[in-house]
């Protein structure tokens, strides 16, 4: 059937003759495959612009990870998955290849840290708890680059701070070996400000050698008069100076720390600048006396025992600390020792100004001249004993006015001699040998023979009384003896009937009243003869003579 259209001029005649028209290039039947063909170009353009870059993780090993189970997050959003674990090619760490989404493309820059997260128990609490049932991923912290990388080394530990946070980067140096770890707290007056960021041994240098990081806005308080020593969460200190105990954090009493601060008297000075190298001391007090860099070092020679006596001993003035004992003992074998003192113990001490300044700069030769003039005037030190507990001496200065020895200016291995005197205890010592040679020196034996006749006569004296008391005994012992108690008892009962006898009631006691009232009135009437018997007693045998009455007289002169 042809394509070609009928026109009506046509005749009848003219229909079943051939005739010449176009022929159509394209078919309907290729409109399937064409779209077909879109559709799948569609499909891997998509696929395509749908998988994301491929990175490189590296770590030690993969403990946690499987391929195709451990997702990639940030933020807690997931970004990627693990597709493959392997081993390096020089079998000495695991290779993970992991697809990124295309969305998370921009976070891979150079300085991004990638580390596993999974259950963790350390001094801060228990993390990653979340992963017991889900299992382990890893965490993507974005960086701040603009450096594309695609390779990069998983860290053991999470990240102490995080990118993008303002703050100060220091580091310390110390001798103290292993005294602080990763994610240890550094802390200002109790407050913690930062943490231990990393912690790595010099062994060229042996020294250990830290990196700190203070948060913002405490990254201020780190200036350059700055000192940090080691917070080891219980210090106890027990020394001359008495018994000391600071109790730091909690976080710090289990796994330590580092704390700072600027001591007193000490200028604040400018804000320190970042990678700046400071000394961890051991404690607060070792940081306090490296402030004192100006000081005079004298040698004490001492004749008597420096047991008790230890480095960092206090050098006291009446009461007020002055110095620092430096070494004991101090070049013990020198040849000037045996050619000087003999057999005395030389101790190097410091004597330190800045503590009686103010920690400011002074003139050392103004000072030194003044302790010149005070040795002069008879500056002697001694040992004490600051505590009686531990027994810890420290060295006391003051004047000894009654010094008979005149001072002599002389050195011991460059450095001056500070006179010494003896200690107390010494002083005693030697008054007890004294008032034993004095005992040595009395007549003992005559005391002896008298104390022992002395004694002869108190065994005799003794030997009597035991005698006395041996008869006194027997004479108690006798039956005479025990009956008296009961011979009195009786007497006691008789008196006490015949007193009975004699009551108001009783006839006895009735006829005695009437006798005494007849005795008293016979007496009564005696009494004219006793007065005529008195004045004259020839009364009774010759009448009594008439005497006239007197006549009154004037008186005479």
């Amino acid at each position: 059937m042809s394509d070609a259209p009928v026109t009506t001029d046509e005749k009848p005649t003219d229909l079943h003759k051939a005739r010449s028209g176009k022929q159509s290039r394209f078919s309907p039947i290729w409109i399937i495959p064409i779209v077909a063909l879109m559709i799948g170009l569609w499909l891997i353009y998509d696929n395509y612009t749908r998988i994301g870059p491929r990175i490189t993780l590296t770590m030690a090993n993969a403990e946690g990870i499987e391929a195709g189970k451990t997702m990639i997050k940030t933020r807690n959003v997931d970004i990627g998955q693990v597709e493959k674990v392997r081993l390096s090619d020089d079998l000495t760490h695991t290779q993970i290849i992991a697809r990124i989404n295309p969305e998370a493309e921009p976070m891979l820059v150079d300085d991004s840290r990638f580390w596993v997260v999974k259950p963790r128990i350390g001094r801060e609490g228990i993390s990653g708890l979340n992963t017991v049932l889900s299992g382990a991923y890893i965490q993507l912290q974005p960086g701040e680059s603009t450096i594309e990388e695609r390779q990069f080394e998983v860290l053991e530990q999470p990240p102490i701070s995080t990118l993008g946070v303002q703050g100060l980067r220091i580091k310390l140096i110390s001798q103290l070996g292993n005294s602080l770890r990763v994610g240890d707290p550094v802390t200002y007056q109790g407050f913690n400000v930062g943490r231990v960021e990393s912690a790595e041994f010099d062994s060229e240098r042996r020294e250990m050698r830290h990196q700190l990081f203070i948060e913002s806005p405490y990254d201020v308080l780190v200036t350059e008069s700055t000192r940090f020593w080691s917070a080891s969460g219980v210090d106890l200190k027990l020394d001359s100076e008495g018994f000391k105990v600071n109790i730091a954090s909690m976080e710090a009493l289990l796994g330590g720390g580092v704390t700072f601060g600027v001591l007193e008297n000490l200028p604040i000075g400018a804000p320190a600048e970042a990678d700046t190298t400071f000394t961890l001391y051991g404690d607060e007090e070792s940081a306090r006396q490296e402030a004192y860099t100006q000081y005079l070092e004298y040698v004490l020679l001492i004749e008597d025992t420096v047991r008790g006596l230890s480095k960092g001993a206090p050098v006291e003035f009446r009461g007020i600390r002055i110095g620092t004992v430096s070494s004991v003992p101090w070049k013990f074998t020198s040849p000037e020792r045996n050619a000087q003192s003999g057999f005395a113990i030389p101790v190097l001490i410091r004597l330190e100004p800045q503590r009686l300044g103010g920690n400011e700069k002074v003139d050392i030769k103004e000072w030194q001249a003044r302790f010149d003039r005070m040795l002069n005037a008879g500056l002697r030190a001694t040992l004490k004993s600051g505590n009686l507990l531990t027994g810890s001496l420290f060295v006391d200065l003051n004047f000894q006015r009654d010094d008979k020895v005149e001072f002599v200016a002389r050195t011991f291995e460059g450095h001056q001699v500070l006179p010494t005197t003896s200690t107390g205890l010494a002083q005693i010592e030697l008054k007890v040998s004294n008032l034993l040679d004095k005992l040595n020196q009395l007549e003992v034996e005559p005391i002896l023979t008298g104390m022992d006749r002395n004694l002869e006569s108190s065994e005799t004296m003794l030997k009597e009384i035991r005698d006395l008391t041996a008869s006194i005994q027997t004479l108690v012992n006798a039956s005479e003896t025990q009956e008296i108690p009961a011979n009195i008892n009786q007497t006691l009962a008789e008196i006490r009937t015949t007193l009975q006898g004699l009551s108001p009631d009783s006839s006895a006691y009735q006829e005695m009243t009437g006798t005494l009232q007849r005795l008293e009135k016979l007496l009564r009437d005696i009494q004219p003869v006793a007065k005529t018997l008195g004045e004259q007693p020839n009364a009774l045998i010759f009448d009594r003579r008439n005497s006239s009455d007197p006549l009154p007289r004037a008186p005479t002169e």
